[in-house]
């Protein structure tokens, strides 16, 4: 791996109507703005619509330095919208507009040679709603290389997941990030109790991967391998502004050190930081120029 590492978050690109205005977002396009601000060479593949909030979307990310030439225009599909609603604690709910442009990331010469280099990849559930980009996301899948970091980050929407497409991506990755919430729904996934030790034993077993990543919101976040254990404690922020993002920017952190050669622990540890930051500014892309001095 090279000294930047290239880091790639597929799927869903689309914007956040927030009750304070609109926020570009989307876990993949979150993911890579806060690997982009760690140091990283990240690329987006997504797609959006023919329209102004595509061209904005375009433009804001190359106001912050991130490739979008793999971010495709689908003429016939408008951009990707998120009604977003706040409870009083600050938590997001959210009602996810469907057949957008993202449902119809296509495939490209320049996308597999990219996923070839890759040395990691994060996705998600949602982008697999649709035939059309869980296609395009198993042939980019097939093309990494075989110490290409496969991050599963499975980011539960209700409706728009099944069982079938959880267990598949399990099957592809390496590192796997969900929240306490999602906990008891793949356990009833897995057939199993819905402890965390009876959840960790059958991913274990039943699956390739070497990292399980459980966050718990302010309380902090769980870290295991086959061979090790951490507890980290959260770190709750001085002023708590909303938490929309805050995962995909823990998972961002997770990832570059872990690609960097820090430990589990210390990677754990920067990537609850990170996520607490996050939470004091508005939207999943705050500036985070004084936070990484």
């Amino acid at each position: 791996m090279s000294a930047k590492p290239v880091i790639i978050g597929f799927g869903e690109l689309l914007w956040d109507l927030l009750p304070a205005g609109a926020q570009l977002g989307g876990a993949p396009g979150n993911f890579a703005y806060h690997t982009h601000v760690l140091g990283a060479e990240t690329h987006i593949v997504s797609a959006i619509g023919d329209d102004a909030l595509g061209r904005r979307a375009l433009d804001q990310l190359q106001s912050v330095g991130l490739s979008t030439h793999l971010i495709a225009t689908i003429d016939t599909h408008p951009t990707g919208t998120v009604h977003v609603q706040l409870n009083d604690a600050g938590q997001a709910s959210y009602t996810i507009v469907e057949n957008v442009a993202w449902d119809r990331i296509p495939i490209s010469a320049d996308s597999l040679a990219l996923a070839s280099r890759a040395d990691a990849i994060c996705f998600g559930s949602l982008v697999q709603r649709s035939p059309g980009s869980r296609d395009t996301l198993r042939q980019f899948l097939a093309a990494t290389r075989p110490d290409c970091l496969r991050i599963f980050d499975i980011n539960l929407r209700p409706p728009h997941f099944t069982t079938e497409v959880v267990l598949d991506s399990l099957a592809t990755a390496t590192l796997f990030k969900l929240n306490d919430e999602e906990l008891p729904q793949l356990a009833t996934m897995l057939g199993c109790a819905s402890d965390e030790a009876s959840v960790f034993a059958q991913l274990f077993a039943r699956y390739p991967l070497k990292t399980i990543a459980l966050t718990r919101g302010a309380d902090g976040a769980t870290l295991i391998t086959r061979d090790e254990r951490h507890d980290l404690p959260g770190q709750p922020p001085a002023t708590l502004a909303d938490t929309v993002g805050a995962g995909d920017s823990f998972t961002a952190s997770l990832v570059t050190s872990l690609l960097a050669g820090r430990s589990l622990e210390e990677a754990g540890k920067r990537a609850i930081r990170h996520a607490s930051h996050v939470c004091s500014q508005h939207g999943a892309m705050p500036d985070m120029t004084g936070f990484l001095k």
